[in-house]
């Protein structure tokens, strides 16, 4: 077809319109633009003269004066009404002017102005085409294209080729190739590129050939919606007339109309063509004819197809489109059986490279198509299927199911399945764990998490960071503490993940944010137990907890701790900066013992630590206003001595 040259030929007396067509366009078209749109009144006008005289020299400058003024200042009606009024009288506004009210219109983006510039548009291509520019053309066409008007667009293509108004195929092509595919209307598009292939050849214009999207999309017409092979070859022809070579699409629409057809032998001839045009890849051919075999319910040549597509395909699987497997399963589920698509997935992975990705498997295709169309149950019946016939599922089919249980969050059930992907032997990797885990914690699912968590350490999946970070986190979100130190307990030996200290502080501060201070406390015991230092962040959530909850005795039990473990930079022990400062002063002031204060205020001095006096002050004369040093001196020398030197510090005493 495209090897050899097609002589064509049109009969001389063929046209794309006939004559009564032609009328009939043109009076629908006048009623379009008479009396509506180009009449000066609303109302139906009387008859038209015969001869209507033309305009004089003064008024036609006028009206052109203000047609161009109108433009200028964007006023749109003001503008309209005067190229009306110099049409009527059989005047024409000069060429610049002219186009420049169409582009207006065009441009405008609103029906109305549209369908006034495709009314000028074909008034003046029946009466004055070399007033129009190729460009104004164009700029109407994609205007059309924006608004998806696809009967005006073809009108407008008609209406040129009638009144021989040839422009190069590439300024107006792309506009009606784009409207033909928004709209699928293939048959109006055929009719046009044929008579435009017509007049490129009968009046030998060149630059009127069309380029290779446009013929594509002639066959994509004469192939899916006329199924007509003689229209599809005829198209062929023509490109072999211009010499555009097609591309794997061309093939493909070309497949399917065979496949659909049942005509094996041009299957065979096609597959030839292509090698001879260096298409090596057969993969768009095999998607065409998996689609043509499905509509026409051929659900043998379907699996035939499949199983040659991964007979001839590298490690990388044959890559179908998800429409392809949809296509597929719609087409399964409606003229065969579940056990049919197991059977199909099953010799499938059977025809399959050992190292071929999950993704690019066909049992992950069709389950993620059963999965897009709304089938999860079926997807599983498939899986059940599979089991039953005691074969090994590939692990493509329970990556899709499981995906599809994340997204919906049946993370129970998700759980469940990777027992038993694991239990048969197959591993998932970390982002399939990583997203399992994630959906379950954002479901507050819990325990599920941690199975899962369980299940990966055990598959010794070496990158588990994500994962445990994910759970800590929905935990501390979720204010479960308990539930964090029991992970952590569990975990703490795993030596592919580090955990430090921030990861008991976060369990301290948690315990102490619902004010369970004994969990809190036992978690930093555990904590030191296992070797890991306590910092200043362990303390400062210990001291403000106990604070809270006026526990200020506590408070001086943990300074006692922290004094011993104090370190000037951090390297080692507890750094002691401001923060923890501030905190323990504030307790220990309110919890009234003054000599742990002076202890605090004397390492503060020590350390060359700010320290704002005022907020102490305050504390203390909210709790110990009424206190007398008198009273002390009898029952107790040494705090007596403490309170004097607080006050002295504080500048109380004054």
């Amino acid at each position: 077809m495209w090897r050899r040259a097609v002589a064509v030929r049109f009969a001389p007396q063929r046209r794309f319109f006939s004559t009564s067509e032609s009328e009939s366009e043109s009076q629908t078209l006048y009623s379009f633009l008479q009396p509506s749109l180009f009449s000066l009144k609303p109302t139906p006008s009387p008859p038209r003269p015969q001869s209507p005289k033309p305009l004089q020299n003064p008024a036609l400058e006028d009206l052109e004066s203000a047609l161009n003024t109108s433009l200028s200042t964007n006023n749109t009606d003001e503008a309209w009404k005067s190229f009306k009024a110099l049409t009527t009288n059989s005047t024409f506004p000069s060429k610049s002017l002219t186009n420049s009210l169409i582009t207006h219109l065009a441009s405008l983006h609103d029906l109305y102005n549209l369908k006034r510039a495709f009314a000028s548009a074909v008034f003046l291509l029946e009466k004055n085409p070399a007033l129009l520019d190729f460009g104004t053309v164009q700029t109407l066409l994609g205007s059309m294209s924006s608004a998806n008007t696809a009967a005006p667009a073809f009108a407008l293509i008609k209406c040129m080729f009638k009144n021989r108004y040839f422009m190069p195929f590439h300024t107006w092509g792309s506009a009606i190739v784009e409207i033909t595919r928004k709209n699928r209307s293939f048959v109006a598009f055929l009719r046009v590129f044929n008579e435009n292939c017509r007049i490129a050849i009968d009046e030998k214009l060149e630059f009127m050939k069309p380029d290779l999207d446009a013929c594509n999309v002639a066959l994509e017409g004469c192939c899916h919606d006329l199924e007509s092979v003689s229209e599809a070859e005829k198209v062929v022809e023509m490109m072999s007339v211009f010499g555009i070579r097609p591309d794997e699409s061309s093939f493909g629409f070309l497949a399917y109309l065979y496949a659909l057809k049942g005509l094996e032998e041009k299957i065979v001839e096609l597959e030839g063509l292509m090698g001879g045009f260096g298409f090596s890849s057969k993969r768009v051919i095999y998607s065409y004819l998996i689609n043509a075999y499905v509509k026409s319910g051929n659900l043998e040549y379907v699996s035939r197809t499949i199983f040659r597509s991964l007979r001839e395909a590298d490690e990388q699987g044959p890559n179908f489109s998800e429409e392809t497997y949809c296509e597929v399963v719609k087409g399964f589920l409606k003229n065969g059986t579940i056990k049919d698509l197991a059977s199909l997935i099953i010799e499938a992975q059977n025809l399959e490279a050992s190292s071929i990705a999950v993704d690019r498997s066909i049992g992950y295709g069709i389950i993620s198509a059963c999965v897009s169309l709304g089938f999860l149950d079926k997807a599983h019946s498939i899986l059940d299927e599979m089991n039953v016939q005691g074969v090994s599922v590939g692990l493509g089919v329970y990556v899709s199911i499981l995906k599809a249980f994340s997204k919906e969050h049946r993370t129970a059930e998700a759980a469940q399945l990777v027992t038993e992907i694991s239990s048969s032997g197959l591993q998932l990797d970390a982002d399939c764990y990583d997203t399992l885990i994630e959906a379950s914690m954002s479901s507050q699912d819990f325990q599920s998490a941690f199975s899962l968590f369980r299940d990966m350490r055990e598959a010794r999946i070496p990158d588990m960071k994500g994962s445990y970070l994910t759970i800590m986190t929905g935990l501390t979100e979720n204010n479960r503490p308990e539930l964090m130190a029991a992970f952590l307990d569990e975990i703490v030996e795993v030596p592919r993940i580090e955990v430090g200290t921030h990861d008991w502080n976060s369990i301290i501060h948690a315990f102490c944010k619902v004010g369970r201070l004994e969990d809190a406390r036992r978690t930093l015991r555990r904590m030191i137990f296992l070797q890991f230092e306590p910092n200043d962040q362990t303390y400062l959530s210990l001291i403000n907890g106990y604070a809270s909850a006026e526990k200020y005795f506590s408070v001086l039990m943990l300074w006692n701790e922290v004094k011993r473990r104090i370190s000037a930079d951090g390297a080692k022990g507890v750094k002691f900066d401001h923060n923890l400062v501030d905190a323990f002063l504030y307790a220990l002031v309110k919890g009234g013992f003054f000599d742990a204060v002076m202890q605090v205020v004397e390492k503060s001095q020590e350390m060359k630590i700010f320290v704002d006096k005022w907020r102490y002050k305050q504390a203390f004369m909210e709790v110990h206003k009424k206190l007398r040093v008198t009273k002390l001196r009898k029952r107790n020398i040494r705090k007596m001595e403490a309170v004097i030197a607080f006050k002295n510090w504080a500048g109380l005493n004054a």
